[in-house]
């Protein structure tokens, strides 16, 4: 089995890159000049195929251990979306963050480029699959709200912990944030950090056989609600580490999940749910700063089309990722890693 999901990961990656050279080489032979169209964010909407492209990307990837973040980010580099050309919108106007009647002596001029125009859209297309984890587990936000009401304390516990485990990303995350985008956002670090993730997944998964081993019948089996204050939080420390794109957020907390004491489809379940507001409060930030922007530079439909893409991709790979939790662990994810970032170091 395990010999059949690496196989079916290779080709997915595979296919994706056959998919993305092609449309590479039409972005790439595309006019760039602003009065002319053809090219994304210069006076034309992003292509269709580049939207479903990118929306397989982060649901297939959003929940699976491999970084969303760190995908999307090679995949703007084939789609030739990570330039720092001026973006334009739909009918061939240059876009800007601060415009030079808005510049002043504190805020000068600043353009809005392709680059940030395709990194904002990375994140919005998170409410695809943030809308599949939510109809997945809908039972769960039932029991949270059901819990506030009062009518379910299991489900307010899972609140707390949820909001515990959620709160040292916002923190370091709003701190930090000018420090990521300048440092983090590039092919080498998303390589290096695909290494480095793979190492920490292979030490946490032989730790959790070993226990398991050991422990037999009498491994503990606690549901999400009865975890400890301090278990949430410290499941919400290690999240942090994903904001080095490329280490990934699910690889992180499933592995804090693993230190909890989590079983593997236990950890996998509340690293899906704590994604919903950790995903949401991300998109919700991205989207109002800079939002009209995207909308202007690639058009209503594409996001809607990477959206509903995204929301397809990411309940199949949640469904299948529970199962092969249980029964296989995180080995193959790893392996995946660290061929993933010599492809990408050899060829971008």
């Amino acid at each position: 089995m395990i010999r059949v999901g690496l196989f079916a990961t290779t080709i997915l990656t595979l296919a994706l890159g056959f998919i993305c050279l092609p449309l590479r080489g039409a972005t790439e032979s595309a006019p760039v000049d602003q009065e002319e169209t053809g090219a994304p964010g210069e006076g034309s909407p992003l292509p269709v195929g580049h939207a479903v492209v990118l929306g397989i990307v982060e649901g297939v990837t959003e929940f699976l251990p491999i970084s969303s973040t760190g995908h999307l980010i090679l995949a703007n580099r084939v789609l030739d979306l990570d330039r720092e050309r001026q973006a334009f919108d739909l009918e061939g106007n240059p876009l800007w963050s601060v415009s030079p009647q808005e510049a002043t002596d504190e805020r000068p001029i600043e353009v809005f480029t392709v680059k940030q125009a395709a990194d904002v859209y990375a994140v919005a297309i998170q409410a695809g699959a943030i809308a599949a984890v939510a109809l997945l587990y809908f039972r769960s936000i039932l029991a949270i709200f059901a819990g506030l009401l009062g009518r379910n304390p299991d489900g307010l516990r899972l609140l707390r912990n949820l909001l515990v485990a959620f709160f040292p990303a916002v923190v370091l995350g709003l701190a930090f944030e000018d420090l990521i985008d300048a440092y983090l956002f590039s092919v080498e670090t998303v390589a290096a950090a695909l290494v480095v993730g793979s190492v920490i997944m292979v030490v946490a998964d032989v730790w959790q056989r070993r226990r398991a081993k050991r422990l037999g019948d009498a491994l503990p089996d606690p549901t999400l609600a009865d975890m400890s204050v301090r278990q949430a939080l410290l499941i919400g420390l290690l999240q942090c580490f994903a904001m080095w794109p490329g280490m990934s957020r699910s690889m992180m907390t499933i592995v804090g999940g693993y230190c909890a004491g989590l079983r593997p489809a236990r950890a996998a379940e509340f690293s899906f749910l704590l994604g919903l507001p950790t995903l949401t409060g991300a998109a919700l930030y991205k989207s109002l700063g800079s939002g009209d922007l995207v909308v202007a530079a690639f058009g209503w439909q594409p996001l809607v089309i990477g959206c509903v893409v995204a929301a397809i991709a990411g309940g199949l790979s949640v469904k299948w990722l529970v199962g092969y939790l249980t029964r296989h662990g995180l080995g193959i994810f790893a392996i995946y890693r660290v061929v993933l970032a010599i492809a990408v170091l050899a060829v971008l």
